[in-house]
């Protein structure tokens, strides 16, 4: 049945504006805002600015780009650009979120000291007690000055640094894979062209050459440290920008294949199927 004229069946990407209603404080570039209680997001949709959450309290269900998290206490959250997400949280939860949009979120960035596909391949991090205490301290000390009127960016951007350093400490503890590609640039770098280059080049080859080394060998690369060939790896990220499309947009499959780089629609449905056992609009209407 088509759609009536204006009707959008697919939520859009929302911009950090939208939440300024209901902010307990915040300021052009960053936004504060507690979590109290059950809360639900039904549909999945997408931001445009960076978030990270903070869970004191909290039992759940967060589903980040097509997978479910457990939400627990004392975890962090975070959520890129782009992402796709959607939660169900219980009653008597009790959160933290500082929302950032992407030009004062540059100036911090680097203190995540990984690889921001990293972070998105593990965007739910436990912390310690003693860690949970410290970037719990930064938050109020972010809301405190958000507050006064006259809020200093150097001052939040210092304290916006701190959580970075202490969620990139928590995440290297947690994450092999992290320090897998903190020991291995040449890794780093690919999934680095990767994010850049995946919608227009698919073979391995084109990355090999960027990373001065023979297609061969990046392959091997992969397999020893990764447990997966490079093709893989590239095809994951076309694989789940194709599903970031399709659950947050109204474009056609067509449409969908040719913003990914498919050279036409029966290409990249067969790519998809192959990939999830599933059509392309199978799973945009599941």
């Amino acid at each position: 049945m088509a759609k009536p004229p204006g009707e959008n069946k697919y939520v859009p990407v929302i911009g950090i504006q939208e939440f300024r209603k209901g902010q307990l404080a915040g300021g052009d570039e960053l936004l504060f805002n507690e979590l109290h209680g059950e809360r639900h997001i039904d549909k999945p949709h997408k931001h445009d600015f960076f978030i990270i959450m903070l869970f004191e309290k909290a039992r759940g269900i967060h589903t980040i780009d097509f997978r479910d998290y457990a939400i627990e206490n004392r975890q962090i959250h975070v959520l890129f650009p782009g992402q796709v997400h959607r939660w169900d949280i219980e009653p008597e939860t009790i959160g933290y979120q500082l929302m950032i949009d992407r030009v004062f979120f540059e100036r911090f960035a680097p203190y995540l000291r990984f690889s921001f596909t990293n972070y998105m391949n593990h965007p739910v991090i436990p912390s310690t007690n003693s860690s949970f205490k410290l970037l719990k301290y930064e938050f109020d000390a972010i809301k405190d000055e958000l507050n006064t009127g006259n809020a200093l960016k150097d001052i939040i951007s210092a304290r916006a640094a701190v959580i970075a350093a202490i969620v990139s400490k928590e995440a290297e503890r947690l994450f092999a894979d992290f320090k897998v590609y903190q020991s291995n640039p040449r890794l780093a770098k690919f999934n680095t062209l990767i994010e850049q280059y995946f919608k227009e080049e698919k073979l391995v080859a084109f990355y090999a050459s960027k990373l001065n080394v023979s297609a061969n060998y990046l392959n091997i690369l992969c397999k020893k440290n990764l447990n997966i060939p490079a093709t893989q790896l590239i095809q994951q990220r076309v694989l789940l920008e194709a599903k970031r499309l399709l659950q947050s947009t109204d474009l056609s499959i067509k449409e969908i294949a040719f913003e990914l780089g498919f050279v036409d629609h029966a290409y990249f449905s067969n790519f998809f199927k192959n990939q999830t056992g599933a059509t392309p609009t199978a799973f945009r209407d599941k």
